[in-house]
C-alpha cells in the first residue's frame, strides 16, 4: 500500500489521492435467512430503514437471535462507517441510498445490501461527504458492474486526502450546509403534516356536519357533458415514436402526477396533425388527473398555465361540476384520504404496481361537504404550497452549494477567490 502523488496544494495543505483500501476496507453485511429473522432481539438494518435522505427512520422492523448475532458480529456497523446501496432492480439506483452511521446504529448488523465502508486512516465523515459528492458518486457508478456494486472495487475509489485538519475542517463547514438541508427538508414534512392535519379536521368523521354530508360516487361529481370522465388512446392511436420533444400539444402521464402536485418532468408533444385525431382526449386546465397504472391513485389539478394537452392510457382525467365539486379538494382526497386509498386497494386487490379502471373510479365513494368548505381547503392548499415552493427552492440552492463547495473542497481550492 502506498500514497499516490500530490495533485494539488492550497496553502499549507497538501492535497493527496489515495484509494480507500490504504486508509479503510470495504465489506458487505449479512441477509439472515427467513427462518433466522425474529419479531424481537438484536435489531437488523435493512434498507427501507434508511430513508431517501441516508436518515434512519427510527424503528427497526426485523431482528435476529443471539447466535446469529455472535455468529456473525463482524458485520456489526460502527460509528463513523459509510453504508451505500449495493444492488437493486436497476443499475440506476445502485448506490443511490448513501448514510453516515451515527451512534444510534453502532452495533446493529447490516443486511447484505448494505456494503459499508469503514475508515481507519483518515476522518471517516470527510470520507463519507467525498462518496457524497459528485465526485464519488461518479466514482461509485464508474464501479457498478450489471446491478451490483463490490466491495474489492470500492477500495480501489481514489479519494483525495489534505491534512487531518484540513480533512475536519471541510467535513464541518459540508456538514453545516447539509443542516441546513435537513431542516428545509423536515420543515417541508411539517408543511405536509399540517396540510393532512387540516384536512382530517376539515372533512373526517369528526368533522361538524359530516353526518349530514350525502356519500355520493366520483362519477357524480363530474361534468354532466359525456366525456368528463376519460382515459387516454390505446394502443396503435398513439404510439411512442410519435412523440416529439417541442410541439404545441402536450402528452400527460403518470410522471405528471407527483405527491398531490402538477410536475413537468418529461415532455412529450404531438403534432397538430395528431391532436385532431385525438381531440376527444383533451385534457382542460382544473382537470383532476389520476394514475390508473404504475402507483396507482396519484392525483394533482392540472394547472391554469397548462398548454393544449391529452393524457395517455395510463392516466384517467376528470372534469368536475365545479358549482359542486373543487378540483383541489378531490385531488386531495384521492391521494390523502384513507376511505379512498382503502377503496383502490381493495378493488386492486391490494397490489402496487396493478392497476385501476376507470369504472373503478367512477364507483369510488365519497363523502360531500358544502362547495364552500371545499373551497376554503383550496384556499389554505394554496397557501401551504407557496410556502412549500419556496421551501423546495431554498433546499434546490442549498443543494447546488453543497455540490459546488465539495467540488472546490477536493480539489484543495476551497480558498481561493
Amino acid at each position: 500500500r502506498h500514497r499516490t502523488r500530490a495533485v494539488g496544494v492550497e496553502g499549507d495543505a497538501v492535497m493527496n489521492r489515495q484509494t480507500i483500501q490504504n486508509f479503510g476496507e470495504a465489506f458487505n453485511g449479512k441477509t439472515p435467512s427467513k427462518g433466522e429473522q425474529r419479531s424481537s432481539g438484536h435489531p437488523i438494518l435493512k434498507i427501507r430503514d434508511i430513508d431517501e435522505v441516508g436518515r434512519f427512520r427510527g424503528v427497526f422492523e426485523s431482528f435476529v437471535d443471539e447466535d446469529f448475532y455472535k455468529k456473525h458480529a463482524k458485520k456489526k456497523l460502527k460509528s463513523g462507517d459509510t453504508i451505500i446501496l449495493n444492488a437493486a432492480h436497476n443499475a440506476d439506483y445502485v448506490g443511490s441510498k448513501n448514510a453516515f452511521v451515527t451512534d444510534e446504529l453502532d452495533g446493529v448488523i447490516a443486511t447484505g445490501e448494505w456494503l459499508i465502508v469503514r475508515v481507519n486512516g483518515a476522518n471517516s465523515k470527510y470520507v463519507n461527504h467525498y462518496l457524497r459528492s459528485p465526485s464519488g458518486r461518479k466514482s461509485l457508478k464508474n464501479f457498478v458492474k450489471g446491478i451490483h456494486l463490490y466491495p474489492k472495487d470500492v477500495e480501489r475509489i481514489s479519494v483525495p486526502i489534505p491534512s487531518e485538519a484540513e480533512q475536519i475542517r471541510i467535513a464541518n463547514l459540508l456538514d453545516k450546509v447539509e443542516v441546513l438541508i435537513a431542516q428545509r427538508k423536515q420543515h417541508l414534512q411539517e408543511l405536509d403534516d399540517l396540510l393532512k392535519s387540516v384536512f382530517l379536521e376539515m372533512f373526517g368523521p369528526s368533522a361538524p356536519g359530516y353526518s349530514d354530508w350525502e356519500m355520493v360516487e366520483i362519477k357524480d361529481l363530474a361534468a354532466p357533458h359525456r366525456g368528463a370522465m376519460r382515459t387516454g388512446p390505446f394502443g396503435s392511436n398513439l404510439l411512442h415514436s410519435e412523440f416529439t420533444d417541442v410541439g404545441d400539444v402536450a402528452v400527460l402521464g403518470i410522471d405528471n402526477a407527483v405527491q398531490n402536485r402538477f410536475a413537468w418532468s418529461e415532455r412529450r408533444y404531438i403534432t397538430n396533425e395528431k391532436y385532431f385525431e385525438l381531440s376527444n382526449y383533451r385534457i382542460f386546465p382544473g382537470d383532476v388527473i389520476v394514475t390508473i397504472m404504475g402507483t396507482i391513485g396519484r392525483s394533482a389539478v392540472v394547472p391554469s398555465d397548462i398548454p393544449l394537452a391529452i393524457n395517455t392510457k395510463h392516466l384517467a382525467a376528470i372534469t368536475l361540476n365545479q358549482e359542486i365539486a373543487d378540483p383541489v379538494f378531490l385531488s386531495y382526497s384521492i391521494h390523502s384520504s384513507p376511505f379512498i386509498l382503502n377503496q383502490f386497494k381493495s378493488k386492486n386487490r391490494g397490489a402496487i404496481m396493478s392497476g385501476l379502471n376507470l369504472g373503478l373510479i367512477k364507483e369510488t365513494k365519497l363523502k360531500q361537504p358544502p362547495i364552500e368548505l371545499q373551497r376554503k381547503f383550496s384556499e389554505i392548499h394554496a397557501r401551504v404550497d407557496d410556502l412549500k415552493i419556496s421551501c423546495q427552492a431554498s433546499i434546490t440552492d442549498l443543494d447546488a452549494l453543497y455540490g459546488g463547495l465539495s467540488q472546490r473542497a477536493f480539489k484543495g481550492e476551497l480558498d481561493r477567490v
